[in-house]
């Protein structure tokens, strides 16, 4: 039997601040690595993971490298729905599972003894 593991951050990371359900970009982030430290661990593959973003300048969701505040929540909160992150956080957070997924491929390669060239 065959199983894909993969991760939900955004779901169970909501919460309520002035008002508006928002998520925290730090929690989002820790469960990915999170996700990531377990299967390194295991050495079982992460399957994928699951964002819901926008390539839009919102503030729905606090945190990140584009440092929107609790404060900031009712400047761009466009959602109707559930919190996303905004382009800059989907980038960060692109940036960062990148970043596992080429250390993983690395340490798999050193395992088998081969030397890989990785290009993006």
């Amino acid at each position: 039997q065959v199983v894909t593991w993969v991760c939900d951050p955004m779901h169970g990371n909501t919460e309520s601040c002035n008002g508006f359900k928002t998520r925290r970009y730090g929690n989002v982030r820790a469960e990915v690595e999170a996700f990531f430290d377990v299967h390194d661990a295991l050495g079982s593959v992460p399957g994928g993971v699951h964002l819901e973003m926008t390539g839009e300048n919102v503030t729905e969701c606090v945190g990140g490298g584009s440092a929107v505040g609790e404060e900031d929540l009712n400047t761009r909160y466009h959602t109707h729905c559930d919190p996303r992150l905004n382009a800059e956080q989907s980038l960060e957070m692109a940036f960062y599972v990148a970043s596992r997924l080429r250390q993983r491929k690395e340490k798999i390669a050193k395992q088998k003894g081969k030397h890989i060239t990785l290009a993006f």
